[in-house]
């Protein structure tokens, strides 16, 4: 059986093309990817991504728990704050990547991928030897992501809370639209700028139509996953199945900036994920454009200037900015230095690229 969200109804009133995605009938797209895209990076768009899920960790055993399941340092995380991290799968990949949101004192909501939440569940349960109390709330909660360079504009007009003194990686609890204890969260995925919206299913038809009544005069319109997807890649951000998996270590994925050796923390794969930092690896995670025509796509072979395969592309398309292939992918480490030039196999014929550093838009960010 499918599921939907509290906005399904929404999605197929205003025209969107819908398609099952982590087991949800999502929308894909609605006025076309390229045009929603652009909304967000020049406007303000909205996205559904009730789909999501969210776990709550409670009590005295809460921080211990998350210091082991956890590769990032939560000890270090203040209240009112969120923390990228993953969880090591203890065969020197990741579970999944998440976000660590902590609530009140003793409190956190861990904020994971659609399509790994039952997986996800299971793996916190059958780890929590420390005795947590774990929460899946992910039934119990919708979100929506209002996201673009306008997304403040419409915002506050909704609320009393200061929005600007809302950091990056940041929240606050509040009210907004008159629905109270709303999480307001400034954790984007798009490098446009913008919040993340958190709150009861029952409250789904208010807040939707409060933000787009206050956002006509902005242009704001609903944003599918299609452009999602195309928004996240060119910020260089991964996406779980693409170009992070339970194959994937996070020192060759480049996240070794969450995977913190801290004093105390004997978390999952501690002991081989140091080796792997010492010693280093064989492959990594690099961004890269295409300097030739073409749309790099996932799976598409990575080869030198020989035609030896050196990896393969995780992520691609064409930037609707830069009006370029842009993608990510695993190459051998010899070519992960920004600058090296290489080459997508595009149905066998080779198109030259050049390794980059992510964000791949000037100015995002």
């Amino acid at each position: 059986m499918i599921k939907t969200t509290p906005f399904t109804e929404k999605h197929i009133a205003l025209g969107a093309k819908m398609a099952a995605f982590a087991g949800y009938n999502m929308p894909i797209e609605y006025s076309g990817i390229t045009d929603e895209h652009m909304t967000v990076r020049q406007g303000v768009g909205v996205f559904d991504v009730s789909h999501m899920g969210e776990f709550w960790v409670k009590g005295e055993k809460a921080l211990p728990f998350l210091q082991r399941i956890t590769s990032n340092d939560v000890s270090v995380l203040p209240v009112g704050k969120a923390q990228y991290s993953c969880f090591p799968n203890g065969k020197g990949g990741i579970v999944d990547d998440l976000l660590v949101y902590h609530y009140e004192p003793q409190k956190y909501m861990l904020v994971v991928n659609a399509a790994n939440i039952d997986k996800d569940w299971n793996w916190c349960v059958q780890n929590n030897t420390e005795g947590a109390d774990l929460e899946n709330a992910s039934d119990r909660m919708a979100q929506l992501a209002v996201q673009g360079p306008k997304a403040v504009e419409v915002l506050q007009k909704l609320t009393a809370v200061d929005l600007s003194s809302i950091a990056y990686y940041a929240f606050t609890t509040g009210e907004f639209a008159g629905v109270k204890d709303v999480i307001i969260s400034n954790t984007g995925y798009t490098g446009a700028g913008g919040f993340e919206l958190y709150f009861y299913p029952e409250q789904a038809d208010i807040i939707w139509n409060a933000i787009f009544e206050t956002g006509k005069e902005y242009g704001i319109k609903p944003i599918g996953l299609g452009a999602r997807d195309t928004l996240r890649l060119e910020m260089g951000f991964a996406l779980y199945g693409n170009d992070i998996d339970d194959t994937t270590s996070p020192i060759e994925a480049g996240l070794g900036w969450i995977t913190k050796f801290a004093d105390d923390k004997n978390f999952i794969d501690r002991p081989l994920l140091e080796q792997q930092k010492a010693e280093g690896v064989s492959r990594r995670l690099v961004g890269f454009i295409l300097t030739e025509r073409g749309i790099p796509r996932h799976d598409y072979p990575i080869v030198d200037a020989e035609g030896r395969v050196i990896g393969k592309v995780t992520s691609g398309t064409q930037s609707p900015v830069l009006k370029a292939g842009v993608g990510m992918g695993y190459v051998e480490v010899g070519f992960a230095k920004p600058e090296t030039q290489i080459f997508i196999s595009i149905r066998n014929k080779p198109v030259a690229a050049k390794v980059v550093k992510p964000p791949f838009c000037k100015g995002a960010l």
